[in-house]
């Protein structure tokens, strides 16, 4: 599946006042994947982004325009909602789900690290 270059541009360029070391681009799900501080963050999967946020925000979060929760494999992600375009129409909207999942990334648990 293709991801939308322009969406992710603009998730790179809202991460863009982070340090350059903490932020990483990883391709996965089909789609980009933003890293911060080595943890999952933000991401693109087609045209919709990909918020990793707290439980505590998920069921208010859930209920804006344009958004559904996230399935990998008939699973729902815990904690992982997806917005369409409906959810992000304006530079504001956009900016909330930027915010949102950059509060969260402090308390995310990092992945393991796969053993080489």
């Amino acid at each position: 599946m293709a991801f939308n270059e322009n969406l992710s541009n603009r998730i790179r360029e809202a991460l863009s006042h982070l340090e350059l070391e903490d932020v990483t681009e990883k391709y996965m799900f089909g789609g980009m994947c933003y890293m911060v501080n080595d943890k999952m963050c933000i991401g693109v999967m087609g045209d919709e982004i990909m918020c990793r946020i707290s439980e505590e925000t998920y069921e208010a979060a859930s209920e804006k325009p344009g958004c559904r929760g996230m399935e990998m494999g008939g699973r729902q992600m815990k904690g992982y909602l997806l917005v369409g375009e409906e959810g992000m129409k304006t530079n504001k909207e956009f900016q909330y789900w930027i915010d949102l999942c950059l509060e969260f990334n402090p308390r995310a648990k990092a992945s393991k690290k796969k053993k080489s």
